[in-house]
């Protein structure tokens, strides 16, 4: 393994050539990561397997994205203006009342985001190499390379590598680059999704309305979608407890949506890995993990574009600020101070709130119920959309947020007692 760079030596300036850094991952993260990279004036190979695939994906992304990552309008599917939100018994409550006229929720396609942010990565500079990684080589000194191995993406399927000073593991929850630098095992759940073209005149009740459902029956410890596309839904759900189940999960969402999406016809399935918590080790040596690789999806909320993008990104600046625009080595040190612990700082509390959250509110079908009443409470829509749509902590009312701490307690009490009353009554 590659001995690190301590904070306070100066990195080793680089003759004759630019730092060379390896994006292993075509994604958000990814292509965010080589973006910077490649403008800073890093040298940088962008790795990708499947250009044309897409990861099975809700496809939300905050306002605050749109504008801080310049995503084109045209890009966008659907403008959500109205959330509704059904309890286990199917109590609906109305998320969007608080919603101020220029606000909604961006849907789009994976596929669509994906090709546009590593064709922008591209356009800053970066080699796109389509191709299977096989194996990351690790170094044993801190002047030594990292080796790529790859298989080609074309026809030849000849095997290939390259040589790099950095590599950036952008590649997923089951991330090689994770594996290679020994990060660690970690729970992940899996998401399953179909992609269900509807009759135009039911596809037009979805035109600015998402869909989120909660309780055992379509997930014992998530929620489940109907979210809106171009042409057609996402249906979708995901778990971590009972991955055997997801089928079945689906057949449930399925029915609870019923005569909304029934004459459907499925044009696209899709199952995928989605990390539960970041992992223990995100920076070994030279090697920076990012987006799913590294953790970055929320609970409760399951949000992960958004996270993998800002990721990808401050490691990208973070190595273009380390290396002095590409003209010095970096080491772990460098990656510490400069990504690490800058998105620690950041985002560390939101990820523990929600996951929090989860643990009081996903747990039983009474705590579901609780959630879904509390959520009719403006006070508590408006709090919640501040934080999502801008992703920075809402400054609430000291009242109000004493009212909504009581209100939480009650309406957990309330429902346990309710829950408990139902069981004894279907037994």
């Amino acid at each position: 393994m590659a001995a690190s760079t301590s904070n306070s030596e100066k990195p080793a300036p680089i003759s004759g050539r630019k730092l060379r850094a390896a994006v292993i991952g075509g994604g958000p993260a990814g292509s965010s990561a080589a973006e910077a990279l490649a403008a800073g004036g890093v040298e940088t190979f962008l790795f990708e397997r499947a250009p044309s695939g897409a990861k099975p994906c809700g496809g939300a992304i905050p306002l605050c994205m749109l504008d801080e990552f310049q995503i084109p309008s045209h890009l966008i599917d659907r403008r959500v203006s109205r959330m509704r939100i059904f309890s286990p018994s199917n109590l609906e409550v109305d998320f969007g009342k608080t919603l101020l006229p220029h606000e909604f929720i961006a849907m789009l396609r994976r596929e669509v985001l994906d090709s546009f942010l590593r064709s922008r990565a591209e356009s800053s500079g970066a080699t796109l190499i389509t191709s299977l990684v096989t194996d990351l080589e690790i170094p044993e000194s801190n002047n030594s390379p990292y080796v790529i191995h790859y298989i080609a993406g074309d026809r030849s399927g000849r095997k290939e590598k390259i040589a790099v000073d950095v590599v950036v593991g952008a590649d997923g929850a089951n991330s090689r680059v994770a594996k290679a630098i020994g990060a660690g095992d970690y729970a992940y759940a899996i998401a399953f999704q179909e992609r269900i073209k509807l009759p135009d005149e039911k596809m037009k009740y979805y035109e600015d309305l998402a869909e989120m459902y909660v309780g055992n029956d379509v997930s014992p410890d998530f929620y489940a979608w109907v979210f809106p596309k171009c042409d057609h839904v996402a249906v979708g759900t995901g778990t971590v407890r009972a991955k055997r189940d997801i089928k079945s999960y689906q057949r449930a969402i399925r029915e609870r949506a019923g005569p909304k999406i029934s004459g459907g016809k499925v044009i696209k399935v899709e199952a995928h890995p989605i990390p539960e918590h970041p992992r223990a080790v995100r920076v070994q040596g030279r090697v920076a993990l990012v987006g799913d690789a590294a953790g970055y999806v929320t609970k409760c909320s399951g949000e992960g574009i958004y996270f993998a993008a800002k990721s990808g990104r401050m490691c990208g600046e973070g190595i273009v600020r380390a290396s002095e625009g590409g003209t010095r080595m970096i080491g772990e040190g460098d990656l510490r101070r400069e990504y690490l612990k800058e998105w620690d700082g950041k985002y560390v509390a939101t990820f523990k709130v929600l996951d929090l959250l989860q643990s009081v509110f996903y747990g039983s079908n009474a705590a579901r119920e609780a959630l879904v009443e509390l959520c009719d409470d403006e006070y508590v829509q408006r709090m919640s959309f501040e934080s999502y749509l801008y992703k920075k902590i809402a400054e609430g009312n000291r009242w109000k947020d004493a009212k909504m701490l009581f209100d939480t307690v009650g309406s957990l009490i309330r429902c346990k007692i309710v829950g408990r009353k139902r069981e004894v009554l279907n037994y």
